[in-house]
């Protein structure tokens, strides 16, 4: 079996596993009490902090440990905005001058996150315009903070319009370093100072990107970064975030003030010892090792080769290694990943968090594609030790994959009478 879908998730690391069962059993402490087993939790849990803290090019205070992708994501977005919004003065009219701007790509977490804020803070929300590979210009993004020349769309209360320059009545940023679906990478440092021009905070979702791009926070320029552990190698229901130090954050936890107050609730030391380990593992691999960007260039140009038709989504260049995101019109995706499992091929058609709807990918409409070729999406995602022949093995699975698919909804030929 042959799987390329490390988008979805990967596989735990035996390191993060080693790292994480001490604190499962002998070492079960709350790191909260005063007592020996409690500080052994305690000193695992800086220890973590540190780690991850290296990891992101931050300091140890500015690491919050989470249970996810999603829960930073929504961290990040409500805290960063109810936060900054409460420090706001009234504006003219009398009510918060609060806006968002986002982009229509983002992962269901940051989109609902935004739609929240909206819906039940009346927040305006501003979509950014992107490109037909998902890009997003700075001059896309002054337009959309007011701060450049054109038109945004806006949603919500407030408008997405501006001309000229000045300051946006914007407060949050919100764009992903690296889309799930199509493998673009966002200019977040560029992006990241267009916002701060504004007055705006910036947070990107690395769920992505922390697996394939090397991170520091502070060559980013970001306020607030989220990640989620089981895309690097560390259990399911792990994750972290970095709030930079003096940004004001509305809790979404109340209770015992853990992680400085901006989590509360009992750490859960295991998975925050694994999720470190699974960072130190990464950074070393990294370190020694080539990218992955020839490995993935040869796949998209070998798939092109093999299949008619064949469109490749997503920037061909500024795009994540080890992931190729292509579309097959007239053919149905999950046919296709059905037909291509039985060649021994593991795949996918899009987000993992979007399986079970019957609606087109939200991300592939908002580039402009049809419904019916959204349909025919197909994504292949790999980690640094998937090998060559097993790549070039899945382009072979998945011509036949496509033909068996193509054969299947062919028009029949009505036969011919014999009129005699």
């Amino acid at each position: 079996m042959i799987l390329l879908d490390a988008a979805a998730t990967t596989p735990v690391r035996r390191a993060a596993l080693e790292a994480a069962w001490p604190y499962l059993t002998g070492t079960f402490g709350n790191p909260s009490s005063v007592h020996e087993p409690g500080l052994a939790a305690a000193r695992g849990m800086t220890d973590a902090r540190a780690a991850v803290a290296r990891f992101l090019g931050c300091r140890s205070a500015e690491v919050v440990f989470t249970s996810g992708g999603t829960e930073g994501a929504n961290l990040c977005i409500k805290g960063l905005a109810l936060g900054a919004a409460l420090g706001t003065a009234l504006d003219a009219a009398g009510s918060h001058a609060r806006r968002i701007v986002t982009t229509r790509i983002e992962h269901e977490a940051v989109l609902a996150s935004v739609d929240y804020l909206a819906r039940v803070h009346g927040f305006a929300v501003t979509f950014a315009e992107t490109d037909a590979s998902g890009r997003v210009s700075p001059a896309a993004l002054r337009t959309a903070l007011g701060t450049g020349t054109g038109t945004g769309t806006s949603t919500g209360t407030g408008t997405g319009t501006g001309t000229g320059t000045g300051t946006s009545t914007a407060l949050l940023v919100t764009i992903g370093w690296a889309n799930n679906e199509v493998g673009t990478v966002q200019d977040i440092a560029a992006l990241a100072a267009v916002a701060h021009e504004a007055g705006a905070l910036f947070h990107t979702d690395a769920v992505q990107a922390a697996a394939h791009l090397p991170i520091d926070v502070a060559a980013l320029g970001v306020d607030a970064l989220s990640l989620s552990g089981h895309k690097l190698g560390a259990p399911k229901g792990s994750g972290a975030v970095f709030v930079r130090a003096g940004v004001p954050l509305e809790p979404l936890l109340h209770g015992g003030g853990q992680e400085r107050g901006r989590r509360s609730g009992t750490e859960n030391v295991a998975w925050a010892v694994a999720l470190a380990a699974a960072c130190r593992e990464l950074a070393a691999e990294r370190a020694a090792s080539e990218p992955g960007d020839a490995a993935r260039d040869r796949f998209i140009a070998q798939v092109c080769a093999s299949i008619p038709g064949v469109r490749l989504t997503g920037d061909p260049d500024a795009r994540l290694p080890g992931h190729a995101s292509f579309v097959v019109p007239g053919v149905n995706g999950e046919t296709v990943l059905l037909e291509l499992e039985r060649h021994g091929v593991i795949a996918s058609s899009g987000s993992a968090c979007a399986a079970g709807r019957t609606e087109p990918s939200h991300v592939l409409v908002a580039l402009g594609l049809t419904t019916d070729d959204a349909s025919a999406a197909l994504r292949f995602t790999w980690t640094a030790d998937v090998e060559a022949a097993e790549l070039e093995a899945s382009v072979t699975a998945l011509a036949a994959a496509v033909d068996a698919t193509r054969a299947l909804t062919a028009p029949r030929a009505t036969p011919q009478r014999h009129r005699g």
